[in-house]
């Protein structure tokens, strides 16, 4: 038997007793006894009777006290608190070993022997204690005499009909009945309250009878009581209106109900009202449990089963009928019995050694605790030096041979208590092994391999495993060492196969076992029987050659159908083969080989057809005969479903068929053949099968935490098809694995899970489901293994340190947390870390945590890609399934210098033609201390080296000279650190490159600046541009317009220039030295003056003036003669047009602009005004000159217009338009 022991820690060691492949047992196994009989043990109740004990007064009374120990215990017991001499009282005996009472009441009443009984079980190691056990004796009472008076109602009222059983021993179990037996029938108008009250929410006329019986029923007797018959009578005369609900029960608006916590919540309410309420529920606040609540009764009864804390709350009942609807609010209070959190374990200590008892419980109101030892309360017991007590804990330290005793923790509140036992056993042993010496054992390649050594000493022994004598086998790769001494190989080979020695030591000496491992090859099929299609009276061969270890005895066994071969000489079976001699048609079918040895097997199946002897039309019958397909339909479970049940040939009329119990079957047959499916026949009449217990469980049987103190067990639920008869339950069974105690059971329906409370954190359980009905059991489940719920580590990574490789670069190491913190499945550790500032820049803010996961049980870790020259802060957390435990303490450490990132930028400013300036900004990046810049450069396609220049830290700037002009060159750019360069920032131009230069502008008044280029103008003419040598046409003549050009400007001499600034559509062109064009601006139309500064101002000459004064004085020897005219009252000649443009000329002169001058404000002629250019007055132009080459025409206007069209110009006329007007 194999058991395992666990204890706390407390102030020192604490011996931990492991037996058993990982098993979790406290106390010495039983088996040890035979083997050693020397090795005590105090006392330990097994089995005993229920805390409250019903007994039946016909049979005799069992008490059951039964006790492990050695040496073996004796027995006494009490009754209601003193000492019960079994030995004085005859009727009573005590069975042989056990404590078990026998009390013979067939001579006397029961009642005599009503009490609370204990047992005690005692030996020179201590003394255990059960329960109190409370003996009753059940009761069935009869009715009180009383005598119904008829019960007269009219039509639509409500009605109770009182019920008030007698009160039994347990309560009886009531229901309604008629004189012939008949059940009375019940719905949602007429029905059954919990109290057994039968409640009428409104009468009809049909409820007029004289038999309203009520029955009781008491279970423990089985004898059934009945209630004198009530009579009802219905008038029709007043009946009663219709009404909105209201409640009967309960009464008033509100009320409350305490449930204890894991029982059976059932809540009521039943309604009247007319027409019939219906009843509806919801929890205020909340949802019902999700597969925990029911609701029965025809809506009036809400159970919810197993409640827990979180059912409690209000609950709204909702009574709603077409008049209205009311309600009544139900406040459920949950308290809780004692429940075991973590009952104490029994302890198995070495002198010297320190352990710990723990009595952890729930319950509301809380618990109180009280601890006795060997029976007696621990404030009345010897005192014992090392004992410590502090509330629900017992410390035990430097323990001696005389500290054995038993503990009992007593938790009560006033709903109940929990009692438990729990050893502490003071023992002295060297290590001996359990396991049997020199074990072989034997496994298949690649398979799971385990080699025991189950070992007892105290102190608890340590085990350490050798192969062959020497190699000492660590925990890891291949092998796994458990706790308990078990060593496993998870994928043997046979390399590993030898001799392994298991080392048990401790204190007091050392002990060893030596077992071997075999590993063998596995057994292979490797020709395999194939297909056969033979016809009658032929032979058919299948072979079936197996490749399998040597040293194994291999049995080739050949079935057919997956049943045994026919007994029949016609079937040879030899090592490799099965020869069919002489085939029949009854012996088509599926063949399988099987080859098995004593650890392993293989098989392999084919078919076997048999034809007619005429080969061709017989595979052609094959091919296209049908075959019967039968299906069947369960109206029971899932009527209009039809399923394929089995196939006959289609020779056949008949068909043997295996059905299930408890199903309304319709069969229906289809014909199939290889073409296609005939439709269904018409179905024949329904068959019943007859219910009988089921034939299997639930699959799917799981067994997995939702919670720490939780272990929630899952199946699948079975079908109705699978329920083989009514009332499908399933029993629930759960116990913590490789431990001797009793199943815990259940019993639950229409659910798929069920959650077991008050579990210890993640520990290994066995549970088992099995599916029962109304005629019995199914079979014996098969135990599935399981963990309760997990919760997070509790414990932080200790040690935890860090190892900078380099700059980007650090190792973390930590001590893993033991395994009892984990409090689960352990997964990994995570490493939190995030830098937290710059060495470099002292005010930067700390970067966003980051986090690495390290699976299993690795203890170090690397963290790359750091930033350098950096301070960081790091910690450690275990984490499992549940999440993460506590972190470690921050660890700060700081990063080396590095080397830094490649400047932000790289430009190039001021160009010429030899010099310019490079400029940059620093990287953002330093990671160190900026030690300066290398800036190196050299032409592009050229041989010549890379020139470099090294630059202090604050440069952000340098000025190159003497470099090749239209040479392009590359440059590259280094910050640099203590540790050296980093990337390079590059850039490539060419001086004076069109993209680095920059562009000239040309504007009207205006100087072109540039330095170092080689500049001058182009005029346009018809789309061509040309160097500025401006022509103009005039009679036959060629004349141009010389300008003048500065270095930094071009400037037009308008003294030495009539004509090239009057309009002008120019460019500025800049080459370099090899007259190739760099750079030219865009088109600029220039307007000016009319008349350029060296043209003669005619104002100013004397012909001109007189010419004024003549005029001037004709006009006024005409107005003169016109006022005498007028006032003489003749008539005026005609004024001719000329004179009147001369009169409006004069009107006008005032308006004129400044002199010299016909360009608007802005120094240009509008485009929509004059769209002359020197084209137009140029080469084979139609404009008009003077003599000298001067321009003498309208500016403003087009060539095109007449003079009368130039006078009504908007334009302000000039001088020579005036003189124009009179010609």
């Amino acid at each position: 038997m194999n058991r395992k022991r666990k204890s706390a820690l407390c102030e020192g060691t604490v011996v931990v007793l492991l037996l058993g492949l990982m098993t979790s047992a406290l106390e010495v196994p039983l088996d040890y006894f035979t083997l050693f009989p020397s090795v005590p043990q105090p006392p330990t109740i097994t089995h005993q009777s229920p805390k409250d004990y019903i007994i039946d007064p016909r049979e005799n009374i069992v008490i059951h006290c039964e006790a492990k120990g050695k040496p073996h215990p004796s027995f006494s017991w009490t009754r209601n608190g003193t000492h019960f001499d079994v030995d004085k009282d005859p009727k009573v005996i005590m069975k042989p070993n056990t404590g078990t009472l026998i009390i013979d009441i067939s001579e006397e009443k029961a009642e005599a022997y009503e009490g609370v009984y204990q047992c005690t079980a005692r030996n020179e190691r201590g003394t255990a204690v059960s329960n109190n056990i409370v003996i009753r004796q059940s009761k069935s009472p009869l009715w009180a005499k009383e005598r119904n008076e008829p019960i007269t109602v009219q039509v639509g009222v409500s009605l109770v009909l009182h019920c008030r059983p007698p009160a039994g021993l347990p309560p009886p179990i009531i229901f309604w009945m008629d004189n012939n037996f008949q059940r009375l029938t019940q719905n949602s108008r007429v029905s059954q309250a919990l109290n057994g009250d039968l409640y009428f929410s409104n009468i009809l006329m049909e409820d007029t009878r004289n038999d309203y019986i009520c029955y009781a029923r008491f279970p423990h007797t089985q004898t059934i009581q009945q209630k004198q018959p009530i009579t009802v009578n219905v008038l029709n005369d007043r009946p009663a209106g219709e009404r909105k609900p209201s409640f009967m029960y309960p009464s008033g608006a509100n009320s409350t109900t305490m449930v204890l916590k894991g029982e059976t919540l059932e809540l009521e309410c039943i309604a009247d009202g007319l027409p019939t309420p219906e009843i509806s529920w919801t929890k205020v606040n909340g949802d019902l449990p999700r597969d925990r609540f029911s609701f029965q009764n025809f809506q009036k009864m809400l159970k919810i089963t197993e409640v827990t804390e979180t059912d409690g709350g209000d609950y709204r009942c909702l009574a709603r009928n077409r008049l209205g609807s009311s309600q009544h609010i139900i406040t459920v209070v949950v308290k809780a019995a004692p429940f075991w959190i973590s009952a104490p374990r029994n302890l198995i200590l070495a002198p010297k050694e320190t352990g710990m008892l723990i009595c952890h419980v729930g319950g509301s109101p809380k618990p109180t605790i009280t601890w006795s030892v060997n029976g007696v309360p621990i404030e009345n017991s010897p005192k014992d030096p090392s004992r410590e007590i502090g509330g629900n804990t017992i410390t035990l330290k430097d323990v001696q041979g005389g500290s054995s005793a038993v503990y009992q923790c007593n938790a009560s509140n006033e709903f109940g208590y929990l009692l438990a036992n729990a050893f502490v056993n003071v023992l002295a042993e060297p290590p001996r092994v359990l396991t049997p010496p020199n074990n072989v054992y034997k496994v298949i390649s690649n398979r799971l391999a385990t080699l025991d050594c189950a070992a007892f000493g105290s102190p608890i022994p340590k085990i350490s495993w050798f192969k062959d004598g020497q190699t000492a086998i660590v925990d890891g790769d291949s092998y796994v060492l458990h706790e308990n001494g078990t060593l496993q190989i998870h994928v043997a080979q046979p390399m590993n196969s030898g001799k392994y020695t298991c080392v048990a030591s401790n204190t007091l000496g050392i002990k060893e076992n030596h077992v071997y491992l075999e590993v063998k090859e596995p057994t292979r099929i490797l020709k395999q029987p194939e297909y056969k299609m033979v016809q009658r009276n032929g032979k058919a061969v299948f072979e079936c050659k197996v490749k399998h270890d040597p040293t194994l005895i291999p049995t080739m066994t050949w079935l057919k159908d997956n049943g045994e071969l026919p007994d029949d000489e016609r079937f040879v079976v030899d090592s490799d083969s099965l020869t069919i001699n002489d085939v029949t048609q009854e012996d088509k079918g599926n063949y399988t080989c099987i080859m098995n040895t004593s650890l392993d097997q293989d098989s392999a199946s084919a078919i076997l057809t048999v034809v007619g002897t005429n080969r061709i039309s017989d595979l052609m019958t094959f091919c296209v005969s049908p075959v019967f397909l039968i299906q069947y339909e369960d109206s029971l479970h899932e009527p209009d479903m039809w399923y394929n049940l089995t196939e006959v040939p289609g020779t056949s009329t008949t068909a043997h068929l295996d059905l299930s119990p408890y199903v309304y079957y319709s069969f229906r047959v289809l014909a199939l053949n290889d073409v296609n499916m005939s439709e269904p026949s018409i179905p024949s009449s329904q068959y019943r099968t007859n219910p009988a217990q089921p034939d299997e469980n639930p699959s799917g049987v799981e067994a997995t935490g939702a919670q720490p103190d939780n272990m929630v067990i899952s199946w699948n639920e079975m079908t109705g098809l699978q329920s083989n008869g009514p009332g499908l339950q399933y029993k629930v069974s759960w116990r913590q694995k490789d431990t001797d105690d009793d199943w815990t059971s259940i019993i639950v329906a229409n659910v798929s899970e069920y959650v077991v409370t008050g579990t210890p954190t993640f520990v290994p359980y066995e549970v088992k489901v099995q599916a029962i009905n109304d005629y019995g059991h199914g079979p014996k489940p098969e135990a599935v293994h399981g963990y309760s719920g997990e919760d997070r580590p509790v414990m932080a990574p200790e040690s935890v340190k860090v190892l900078v490789q380099n700059s980007t670069l650090a190792e973390v190491q930590w001590e893993p947390i033991p395994p009892s913190t984990v409090k689960g499945k352990m997964l990994g550790y995570k490493v939190f870390f995030r830098k937290e500032k710059s060495l470099q820049m002292e005010e930067s803010k700390p970067e966003k945590l980051q986090m690495l996961t390290f699976s299993g049980n690795e203890t170090e870790g690397r963290l790359p890609d750091l930033h350098p020259y950096s301070q960081y802060s790091v910690n450690v957390r275990a984490f499992n399934r549940k999440g993460d435990g506590p972190p470690s303490a921050d660890h700060k450490f700081e990063t080396p210098e590095g080397v830094p990132g490649p400047p932000t930028s790289l430009r190039i400013t001021n160009p010429n033609l030899e010099s310019f300036t490079v400029e940059w900004d620093p990287p953002v990046d330093v990671n160190g201390r900026l030690t300066g810049y290398l800036l190196k450069y050299q032409p592009i396609n050229n041989t010549e080296e890379l020139k470099e220049i090294t630059l202090l830290f604050n440069e952000t700037s340098v000025i190159l000279e003497n470099l090749k002009h239209s040479t392009r060159y590359k440059f590259y750019l280094n910050a640099m650190t203590i540790k050296g360069s980093g990337p390079a920032v590059t850039t490539a131009i060419t001086i004076m490159d069109e993209a680095l230069i920059r562009q000239p502008t040309v504007e009207a008044g205006k100087e072109v600046r540039y330095k170092t280029i080689y500049l001058h103008a182009e005029r346009n003419v018809k789309g061509k541009w040309w160097k500025q040598k401006l022509k103009r046409r005039h009679r036959g003549n060629i004349n141009q317009c010389m300008y003048n050009m500065g270095k930094n400007s071009i400037k037009f001499d308008t003294i030495t220039c009539n004509f090239c600034l009057i309009g002008l559509t120019v460019r500025v062109v800049a080459k370099d030295h090899t007259d190739a064009t760099v750079h030219s601006t865009e088109e600029l139309l220039i307007a000016v003056r009319a008349v350029t500064s060296r043209q003669v101002d005619i104002a100013t000459q004397g012909w001109f003036i007189g010419l004024m004064c003549a005029i001037a004085l004709l006009i006024l020897v005409l107005l003169i003669v016109c006022f005498i005219k007028r006032n003489k009252g003749g008539k005026y000649p005609a004024v001719p047009n000329r004179l009147l443009n001369v009169s409006r000329l004069s009107d006008t002169e005032d308006h004129k602009p400044l002199k010299g001058s016909r360009t608007p404000s802005n120094g240009t002629v509008k485009k929509d005004d004059s769209d002359d250019s020197l084209v137009d007055y140029g080469e084979g132009g139609d404009g008009q000159f003077n003599e000298d080459g001067s321009f003498i025409g309208q500016y403003s206007g087009k060539k095109e217009k007449d003079t009368a069209e130039g006078n009504e110009s908007s334009e302000a006329p000039s001088p020579v338009n005036a003189m124009n007007s009179f010609v």
